[in-house]
């Protein structure tokens, strides 16, 4: 379950994730206008070097491991520091968490370098262990594999979770070389939108954050979706009738609980559920292996889906029409969108990085944890699959069959997700508020008594118009489909190779000796400027920027099949009258 894991890993070392040093402001106080491409570079290799002699000096400190030592160090609440108090900082100006400080651009001139650099710093306290953990629980979530078996078959349901996840394992890359490139002490990156802001200026960061924020409002209106079906299947009781509570109700209920805990801001003290969380989700993947011998659940299969009860079968290749939720090339494409958000992670990686005490460490943790969930995927996939063949269901926990073992998933799914949720609509609340309230409408800040009523309200309207999404199209496995086509596909693929092009297009054009940036000045002696730079750096690496733009083309192309097979399916869903907006009847 990627979706409901994804965010929630942040808050695992304690600390909102949300908040980062100096994170409370727009991200335009760390990416000033006036600061050129180069200027982030020249700083950025400062700080690689610094990191390499202080980690060094680190490891010797730090002395032989043991597994006390690494046990002590996964569960110890780790350091964070402030920015020192400037003259012009008043007591309004600080968050509920301490060591965040916010600054203004007039107070930043009262920063000198070193506190610049103490600050950074001390946020940053993560190996590359604890890295591995993060990834792996921020996009480990099997449980819509089996399904993506059932549509695509066990030969091309393997060789799309194999090519996907090498895809993956590349937008990581470039996520973490661009990061080594640009993040620096002076100027720290942050988040996802940080990397187009620095390379393609303040629109493309509007438009990679509000995306965002669309995105993880989506995310959120599928968890309403996911859990209200989970209550539903719990209230229906052992007979599996659908006499149960309303279904509308049951999704208002999980609504309810998602904005009360929502007017939690900091969620510095939820690090020990969200650990929970991943555990939960481990056992619900137990008790779906462990109850699958008792068959599939047919009458979510056929209320969902359309497929009658019929002999199980399972197929090596693409599975004839009548043994899919689907015509054989949309169900296809449908497995395909499952496997593209399973590995829907790329957008936290920024982040994650800006955790890191050794930045240059986080290519071992990525590749660990890629290959770890790979794994994952295709082994659950395949093993429910070859026992629950064309009735295989979306999420994998509600097509169970036993009532018990089905109750007891469906609780663990809803606690897990629950926390999840509470995440997302605060990181997504927050990127809408700070673009679009606080930056262009005037809104106060979050800090500030007045930002704080305004977080009050907002909160409760965020919910509710996830509510209205989720409640208007109550089918889960093609409304992930879309939002997957749509925001994961991009952010995982699409944009990542457009981070590479700009990235290596603009630092290949720099001629070494010729060209070099003065400090004290803060300029850069251009040899030239225009198409003829841009010529030279993509020249530099013709191969590695022309497989970036088909990956581009590639990544866009995917992306439109995908939403086509998404809307394809949704209107037939409609159609069949398997979903019925604001219906009493579950989908299910």
């Amino acid at each position: 379950m990627a979706l409901a894991q994804q965010s929630a890993s942040l808050a695992l070392d304690g600390g909102d994730p949300r908040l980062n040093a100096g994170d409370v402001v727009p991200a335009k106080n760390f990416s000033r206008r006036d600061v050129s491409f180069e200027e982030y570079m020249y700083y950025a290799a400062i700080t690689r070097a610094e990191e390499k002699v202080a980690n060094e000096k680190f490891i010797q400190a730090r002395g032989p491991r043991s597994l006390k030592t690494i046990v002590q160090a996964r569960f110890s609440k780790g350091h964070t520091g402030a920015l020192p108090a400037t003259p012009n900082e008043s007591a309004g100006e600080k968050s509920e968490n301490d060591n965040t400080v916010t600054r203004s651009v007039q107070t930043r001139q009262y920063v000198t370098p070193e506190e610049e650099k103490t600050a950074s710093r001390a946020v940053r306290t993560a190996g590359w262990g604890t890295i591995f953990y993060l990834i792996t629980t921020d996009i480990l979530g099997p449980t819509s594999a089996p399904w993506a078996f059932a549509q695509m078959g066990y030969g091309p349901a393997f060789a799309l979770y194999t090519v996907f996840g090498l895809l993956s394992y590349y937008s990581g890359w470039v996520i973490w070389k661009v990061f080594l490139g640009l993040d620096s002490d002076r100027y720290p990156l942050r988040g996802y939108g940080d990397f187009f802001y620095r390379l393609f200026g303040p629109p493309a960061r509007h438009f990679v954050n509000v995306t965002l924020s669309l995105q993880l409002l989506l995310v959120v209106s599928v968890l309403i979706l996911l859990n209200g079906q989970s209550i539903s299947q719990i209230s229906r009781g052992p007979v599996g009738d659908r006499t149960g509570l309303c279904f509308v109700v049951c999704l208002l209920i999980y609504m309810v609980v998602g904005f009360l805990l929502g007017q939690i801001r900091t969620l510095q003290r939820l690090g020990w559920l969200a650990n929970a969380a991943v555990w939960m989700t481990v056992g619900m993947i137990l008790l779906c292996m462990g109850t699958v011998g008792y068959g599939p659940n047919y009458a979510a299969v056929e209320a969902s889906f359309g497929l009658e009860r019929a002999p199980i079968r399972t197929f090596a290749g693409t599975p004839p029409a009548g043994y899919t939720s689907g015509t054989g090339f949309v169900a296809s494409l449908n497995g395909l969108n499952a496997a593209v958000f399973a590995y829907g992670g790329c957008m936290l990686f920024a982040a994650l990085l800006a955790e890191m005490r050794h930045p240059m460490d986080f290519w071992k943790g990525l590749l660990i944890a890629q290959i770890f969930i790979y794994a994952a995927y295709v082994f659950f996939g395949a093993f429910m699959y070859s026992f629950q063949g064309q009735f295989a269901y979306n999420p994998s926990q509600q097509g169970i069959v036993l009532y018990s073992a089905q109750t007891a998933a469906n609780i663990l799914s809803i606690l897990s997700a629950l926390i999840a949720s509470v995440l997302y609509s605060n990181i997504g609340l927050k990127v809408v508020y700070i673009e679009i309230f606080h930056e262009l409408l005037g809104f106060p800040p979050l800090t500030t008594r007045r930002g704080k009523l305004w977080w009050a309200f907002l909160i409760p309207v965020y919910w509710i118009l996830a509510f209205i999404i989720a409640s208007a199209v109550p089918a889960f496995s093609y409304v992930v489909g879309l939002q997957s086509a749509l925001f994961t596909l991009s952010f995982t693929y699409t944009l990542p190779a457009c981070v590479a092009l700009g990235y290596w297009v603009r630092k290949d054009a720099m001629v070494e000796g010729e060209e070099r940036f003065d400090p004290s000045t803060r300029t850069y002696n251009y040899v030239d400027r225009g198409f003829a730079r841009l010529r030279r750096g993509f020249m530099k690496k013709p191969l590695f920027n022309l497989a970036n733009i088909i990956y581009i083309l590639g990544a866009t192309v995917t992306c439109g099949l995908g939403c086509y097979s998404a809307i394809v399916s949704l209107i037939d869903a409609f159609a069949r009258g398997s979903a019925n907006s604001l219906s009493c009847v579950p989908p299910l």
